[in-house]
């Protein structure tokens, strides 16, 4: 493992400083950055989940098989991932601010069109369902890097586990917060108030992010106990504002050896397997409950929230363990390791959810398996601790490319799993299986976790 990770530049503004003779306390507003990451990964993840909850009635509206509704939901999915790299490049070659506040701004617009989807009929609005699908995923894909790389910047090591799991249990409060919420606005006032509703309150962020996101030495409030605290921990407080290193790397050729790992390659394809667990919670979960346990659309938003209150309670959990076992000793690679491996078998047990007929005990598996799957979220943790600090944002979306595929996949084969079988039986032993690889992944394939190198060729 390494610390002090920081690039030489030349300091593009002082930070404040403590009157001569005075031991300056450190400030906290690191914290403060965290915070304003979580609340846009909230609003996220809840724009993601609008489809789900306005599933059932524009299933019923446009007459969708289970299918077609599986393909209207992985539509996300696809331009999410094609857009990975523009957007991992977009995010070194401008930095995080700017980038990040025009994906929060068009996903969010895209967001509120689709409640006038309402207004066209037969294909006409299937097709403008999917296109602003599509659109939504492709403006939301700088996002998660964008995450990454200013927990980088802002958090050293022995914090960026804590940091990680906080932005990333965000899809679990986003559930908590808004899928009641939701199946509200959509019991009273039509599933497009979801859309209207979810959007206006996107857009408005957009301009919080503005006015409240800068680099660790361009922030008017941090002082310079905090930057030396961060640099000497790890943190890479140069990446923005300073110098773009994003001109003086070749792209196709840092994927190229970013792939060539082994230790890099078992990380992405694990988090492929932790994101299906994902995009199955996000996109079927609430269909779930509608179809095969016979809820109400009402009752399927509320019930929703609780296996999401323990995902989110998991986050948090699986990163205050992993920092606090590097703090007592612990390799990184064992700090990390543990609570996927520990959080990935604990998630299998929604299998268990086949053989149990009552509802309560329905939901209490489901909120075990989320439980786990939030301790072992710690993905974008490693991605953190690996990155090259030349391409963070690059790798980041490779990363990030990787796991969401699962967006495509997993909406799409639990629908012909249900098509073939009537039963979302099959479908909860797919997404177990997922979890299962994604643990023989962390064991036998990634082997020590450590900050990748680019050769010199």
């Amino acid at each position: 493992m390494q610390t002090g990770d920081s690039m030489p530049t030349q300091q593009l503004k002082s930070p404040a400083a403590a009157p001569a003779g005075v031991r300056a306390k450190p400030t906290r507003v690191r914290w403060t950055i965290l915070a304003i990451l979580f609340i846009v990964t909230t609003i996220n993840y809840a724009d993601r989940a609008t489809i789900s909850i306005a599933g059932p009635e524009l299933k019923k509206l446009l007459d969708l098989s289970a299918v077609e509704m599986g393909y209207v939901f992985s539509a996300f999915g696809w331009s999410y991932v094609l857009a990975q790299l523009p957007g991992g490049w977009l995010l070194d070659r401008f930095g995080s601010k700017i980038t990040y506040f025009f994906s929060i701004f068009l996903w969010s617009l895209f967001t509120l069109l689709m409640g006038g989807v309402g207004f066209l009929a037969g294909g006409s609005a299937v097709a403008a369902l999917f296109c602003l699908r599509l659109l939504v995923g492709a403006a939301e894909a700088p996002s998660f890097p964008g995450n990454s790389r200013i927990a980088s910047a802002w958090f050293p090591t022995a914090e960026r586990g804590r940091a990680a799991a906080i932005f990333n249990s965000a899809q679990y409060f986003a559930t908590v917060l808004f899928a009641p919420l939701m199946g509200w606005l959509v019991h009273s006032f039509g599933w497009q108030s979801v859309f209207y509703v979810m959007g206006a309150l996107g857009i408005g962020m957009s301009v919080v992010w503005l006015y409240t996101i800068h680099g660790p030495r361009q922030h008017p409030r941090v002082n310079a106990a905090e930057l030396a605290y961060m640099e000497a921990g790890g943190a890479l407080i140069d990446i923005e504002g300073g110098p773009r290193l994003a001109d003086k790397i070749a792209t196709w050729p840092s994927i190229r050896q970013l792939l060539g790992s082994r230790m890099l390659l078992g990380v992405y394809i694990g988090q492929y397997c932790i994101t299906t667990l994902t995009y199955f919670f996000l996109t079927w979960f609430p269909v779930y409950l509608v179809q095969e346990r016979q809820m109400t659309i009402l009752k399927a938003g509320f019930v929703a929230a609780l296996p999401a209150v323990a995902g989110f309670l998991g986050g948090i959990l699986g990163g205050v363990i992993s920092d606090r076992m590097i703090k007592s000793g612990a390799s990184l690679s064992a700090a990390r390791k543990t609570p996927i491996v520990a959080g990935m078998l604990l998630a299998m047990s929604m299998i268990i959810c086949n053989y149990v007929e009552q509802d309560w005990l329905v939901i209490a598996v489901m909120s075990l398996a989320f439980f786990g799957k939030g301790i072992g979220a710690l993905g974008w943790a490693v991605v953190s601790d690996t990155s090259p600090k030349q391409a963070a944002g690059l790798s980041g979306s490779l990363f990030n490319t990787f796991g969401n595929t699962a967006a495509i996949t997993t909406p799409i084969a639990i629908g012909y799993i249900l098509d073939a079988t009537g039963s979302f039986a099959g479908a909860l032993v797919f997404v177990g299986a997922n979890a299962l690889v994604a643990i023989l992944c962390y064991l036998f394939v990634v082997g020590d976790i450590r900050r990748f190198e680019f050769r010199q060729d």
